[in-house]
């Protein structure tokens, strides 16, 4: 068998490749970013040819830097963002409109008029999902609304869904040219239109979006032996490569992370956050604000469940920070500048750019900096920033025990914000527990190369995972529980302040 283990990341603003070993060790990567698409406030696009451009640049490269082939690779990978939307045609591969990011607003009516009339619950119990902007099934609606023609090619199977999962998968094996449309059960759980349970795409739940079954991509096993496919020849790996997992990014964190018994959690850190709780195959409905979802399907094995809270705005805030008002010229900075002052100075940061996501699913929320006065200075304004990603964190973890009853004695994290030690220690200090980091942070693309190993028996068994998991640092915390709460206090105090300011009709 060949020695390594390839993973596509196909991230919010950027894709990367990663190569790893038989001891789960990063051997190559390449990564390139791609353009981020503001057309109105509150919409966000990415162009998916130009995804799966960087997608064939970075396979070349990070193989051509330690002079490999696709011949080395025993198995292929994908991970993804999830939830970001593709519709495109079938027979000549040409995306209808560009991709609908998951962070994206644009479908608040839709979302609202799904809860007004009884239906949300439906979707809850269904899906594990409230009806939100954040998921697919109100993107694929609007394209076919919106976009002339979609809608007449969809009915006649011309025009197909995927988030970009799927997309990928389907340039991969061959596009136009007989490519597979396959998705996994993670990512095929955010769209609000699997059901849980059953996990296939659901009529009623189609009924409602008024979405045809046939646009929809067929669902398999995250990790699968009877395989998706193979790369082509004549394709970037040249050869013919099996493609055998697709997780959607946090669900492959946790595995990555290996957080594969019931009570296992982790936190990661990219574009936002995301905190996973294992639930084994128990399914829990939460009643907190939570999403109920699929962490993975191995095999023919029976699916095991997860409690998530997603957080829309993390490390965007950084980028915020740097990018539109310039208060630092990359995202290290964010620590240094920080690290001037002792405290917030009394500023709280709601980074609430596109609403607020668990366990408030607020679309009418707005950001806002509260609490300034003519002592602040920048330094606050990081400060708070920072603060902004662990309260948030906070307000999900909260939430998960009250769902699970499991409270957390230690919080793993991955992801780049990780290497942001004050930021870490913040955490360890908001959350009061201590908080530990891998040595292999960039989890998401292990866990598709776990996934994708194990089907083709690169890897005998999760054992074998657990062993490869190493901690890199770990931050205990400081902060006395008069502090935490106090801190904590404040922060509940300038999210109710960015409520209502926008109207949802």
């Amino acid at each position: 068998m060949a020695e390594y283990v390839g993973a596509i990341d196909q991230g919010t603003t950027s894709t990367r490749f990663m190569i790893f070993d038989h001891g789960g060790n990063e051997v190559a990567r390449h990564q390139l970013e791609h353009e981020q698409i503001m057309p109105k406030a509150g919409w966000v696009e990415h162009n998916p040819v130009e995804i799966w451009e960087r997608t064939s640049s970075v396979l070349q490269t990070a193989l051509g830097r330690k002079g490999l082939t696709g011949a080395d690779l025993a198995a292929l990978g994908i991970t993804n963002q999830r939830e970001t939307t593709v519709v495109w045609n079938r027979k000549t591969g040409r995306p209808y409109y560009n991709a609908i990011v998951w962070q994206d607003t644009r479908t608040d009516s839709i979302a609202k008029a799904l809860d007004a009339d009884g239906r949300g619950d439906v979707i809850r119990r269904k899906a594990g999902l409230p009806p939100a902007t954040y998921f697919s099934g109100g993107k694929i609606k609007w394209i076919m609304d919106n976009v002339e023609g979609v809608r007449e090619a969809a009915e006649a199977g011309d025009a197909i869904f995927g988030n970009t999962d799927a997309w990928l998968l389907w340039n991969l094996t061959g596009g136009p040219r007989g490519g597979v449309h396959i998705t996994d059960v993670t990512n095929a759980s955010r769209t609000m239109l699997m059901n849980l349970e059953t996990l296939d795409w659901d009529d009623e739940l189609l009924g409602f979006f008024d979405i045809p079954r046939q646009m929809l991509p067929e669902i398999r096993p995250s990790s699968d032996p009877n395989l998706y496919g193979h790369t082509l020849e004549d394709g970037p790996l040249g050869t013919a490569v099996p493609l055998s997992a697709a997780l959607g990014d946090q669900q492959a964190a946790m595995v990555g992370q290996v957080c594969l018994a019931p009570g296992e959690a982790k936190n990661t850190y990219g574009t936002g956050n995301f905190l996973l709780l294992n639930t084994g195959t128990e399914l829990v409905r939460s009643e907190n604000g939570l999403l109920s979802t699929v962490c993975y399907q191995f095999g023919d094995e029976k699916p095991v469940y997860a409690l998530e809270g997603s957080i829309a705005v993390t490390g965007s805030a950084v980028q915020w920070l740097r990018d539109q008002m310039g208060l630092i010229s990359g995202a290290s900075q964010s620590e240094s500048l920080a690290r001037e002052v002792p405290d917030n100075g009394g500023v709280y940061f709601v980074p609430a750019f596109s609403g607020l996501f668990a366990p408030y699913w607020r679309s009418d929320a707005r950001g806002a900096i509260v609490g300034l006065s003519r002592f602040n200075t920048n330094a606050h304004i990081a400060r708070a920033t920072l603060e902004a990603i662990c309260y948030q964190s906070r307000d999900v973890a909260d939430a998960m025990e009250k769902d699970s009853g499991v409270k957390l004695e230690v919080l793993k994290v991955d992801g780049g914000v990780t290497a942001n030690d004050l930021c870490m220690q913040i955490q360890a200090d908001v959350l009061g527990v201590p908080v530990s980091r891998p040595v292999v942070a960039e989890t998401t693309a292990l866990g598709s190369a776990y996934a994708a190993g194990l089907a083709v028996g690169f890897w005998t068994d999760r054992e074998e995972l657990r062993k490869n998991w190493n901690e890199s640092k770990r931050w205990e915390p400081q902060w006395s529980e008069d502090e935490r709460e106090a801190g904590y206090k404040g922060w509940q105090k300038a999210v109710t302040r960015t409520l209502d300011w926008v109207d949802v009709e």
